[in-house]
């Protein structure tokens, strides 16, 4: 991640990614970069407790390391140290020593050794355009003008982001945004590539395809590697070791693939420190659960159109969807289909292009018919909605009144009440020692749960979750799960617009695939539990 002059030079011609082939002995191998960290912590501004402490960690030039540990044990921290974007002026204080090529990483002689892929792509969209934002790092790095727009095109092409050079990056999905950031990284050839979370975000053919231009970058420059993911089968073939950081300080485990995930003791000690293992699924609290037979009608869409703006072309259209009480639907399919205009046209939040959009009585109550009509008021104990970017909900200074702001708009309970149920939420989700925190200070698996509780918190009849596991450990994923189908069991309707097939599966869901501009039913997973339980009553309004 660079900032600094915006590019000058502008590409020669607009048009679809594609690999134009380089003069002989254009590319200047980048030297692969050495990491060193000895007793190295960083504590950040108004925080009680060190976000990393006490690592000690060599990694040498061409590594290829997998880091893991559970959620908020500081592996993105760790990642912005390496990169140089922690500092005495982001307000934190370092501990120990911590070297890139036996430099610090804020130290000058380090610029342009690393390339950061964060866990949120638009926050490190600097320009408009698709081929500039590629093109940008090369240029803060000097990189020959004549080689600038061959790497923008391979790039593009390596992660399979194939549109015009001149596309918005403000009109891609947030997929493609992810696959942009990644292209924007590779085009610099840095001596030590950092990914955060680099996949999360992807379709399953999308996450095959970045892990296997990643390795293609890494083979064709020799770059050292550093990646952090929670599902580790992705990169487990990939990286040459395993390093697991323990919530606590230090390091809870350090080897290669084989010694760290097959030793039963070491696999045992991971399971219970929330990390995901290959073949392991989490036990989800509360033991079997059977879903319950659908409840009253909530929210019907017919011969519905939808568009990302009022006048875009529609994404998706001739949508026929009805959503019940006390039911799960899971929306998959590529990213760009689709998927998340469609929750959010649901959510009230976009007008529909074409067709209607119904909230039958026990939804509306005494408000209209039309969901993307209602105030803001009227919104939210209705439907309640869980963006794909977790900053653009927050609201507050501290996750405690983020958690509260709901239910006080409600002004149902009282303030014990509500700070009862903030409490509650805490706790369950693994905030309880953040409350005091601002929310854009959490780690990317944080404020994922913290969005998802603040609309937990004031129990809408209809919840809609864009990528809501996204950035999760295997013990606050499985009480995601459980919350949810507590308020499955309650008769709210839960929408998840998912990658995530195990997660679909254990809410039950109806499952639907957004593709070629269309909606259509695909299996429906079910736990497989028991017999259907009762009908939900379903949640009236007023």
């Amino acid at each position: 991640m660079l900032f600094g002059r915006k590019p000058r030079s502008r590409p020669p011609a607009v048009a679809p990614a594609a690999v134009i082939p380089e003069a002989p002995g254009s590319r200047r191998r980048s030297r692969p970069a050495a990491v060193t960290a000895a007793g190295w912590g960083w504590q950040h501004g108004g925080r009680n407790a060190p976000a990393v402490c006490g690592l000690d960690l060599a990694v040498s030039p061409g590594e290829r390391v997998l880091l893991l540990g559970a959620s908020g044990a500081g592996k993105s921290t760790f990642l912005h140290a390496l990169a140089g974007v922690l500092g005495p002026d982001t307000g934190g204080e370092e501990h120990g020593t911590l070297t890139l090529d036996g430099v610090h990483p804020a130290d000058p002689a380090a610029r342009g050794r690393t390339g950061l892929v964060l866990q949120d792509p638009d926050s490190q969209t600097v320009l408009s355009r698709v081929g500039d934002e590629v093109a940008f790092g090369a240029e803060n790095l000097a990189v020959p003008a004549g080689e600038i727009w061959p790497r923008v095109r391979s790039a593009l092409a390596d992660v399979g982001l194939d549109v015009p050079l001149d596309r918005s990056t403000a009109m891609l999905s947030g997929g493609q945004k992810q696959r942009l950031a990644l292209a924007s990284v590779m085009a610099m050839e840095p001596g030590l590539l950092l990914l955060d979370e680099p996949t999360a975000n992807l379709d399953p053919d999308g996450v095959g395809e970045i892990r296997d231009a990643v390795t293609r970058v890494l083979d064709r420059t020799g770059a050292t590697l550093i990646v952090v993911e929670h599902r580790v089968e992705v990169w487990a073939g990939v990286v040459d070791r395993v390093v697991v950081l323990a919530a606590g300080g230090g390091v809870l485990a350090d080897g290669s693939p084989e010694q760290v995930l097959g030793n039963p003791a070491h696999r045992r000690t991971l399971a219970a420190s929330g990390v995901w293992l290959p073949g392991a699924a989490p036990e989800i609290p509360g033991g079997p659960w059977t879903p319950a037979a659908a409840g009253p009608r909530l929210l019907e869409a017919r011969g519905l159109a939808v568009a990302r703006s009022a006048r875009g072309p529609a994404v998706l259209s001739g949508v026929d969807l009805t959503l019940d009480a006390g039911t799960a639907v899971g929306i998959t399919g590529p990213n760009g289909a689709g998927k998340s205009t469609l929750a959010l046209t649901l959510g009230g939040l976009l007008r529909p292009r074409a067709g209607t959009l119904t909230a039958a009585p026990a939804l509306a109550g005494t408000a209209r018919t039309e969901p993307g009509r209602w105030t803001s008021a009227q919104l939210v104990d209705r439907i309640g909605t869980v963006f794909q970017e977790p900053e653009h909900q927050f609201l507050t200074n501290t996750v405690r009144d983020e958690l509260a702001f709901g239910p006080r708009r409600l002004g149902r309970d009282t303030d014990g009440q509500v700070l009862a149920r903030v409490q509650h939420l805490a706790e369950r989700l693994g905030l309880d020692g953040l409350l005091e925190a601002n929310p854009f200070t959490l780690s990317g698996g944080e404020k994922r749960r913290l969005s998802v509780a603040t609309m937990l918190a004031t129990e809408p009849a209809i919840l809609l979750l864009d990528e809501p596991t996204f950035g999760q450990d295997a013990r606050t994923w499985a009480e995601l799960v459980a919350l949810l189908r507590g308020q499955l069991s309650e008769g709210s309707c839960v929408v998840s617009v998912t990658h995530d097939a195990e997660f679909i599966q254990a809410l039950g869901s109806r499952n639907l695939q957004a593709a070629g501009g269309e909606l259509g039913a695909v299996e429906t997973l079910t736990p497989g539990l028991g017999d259907t339980a009762e009908a939900p009553t379903g949640r009236g309004r007023p």
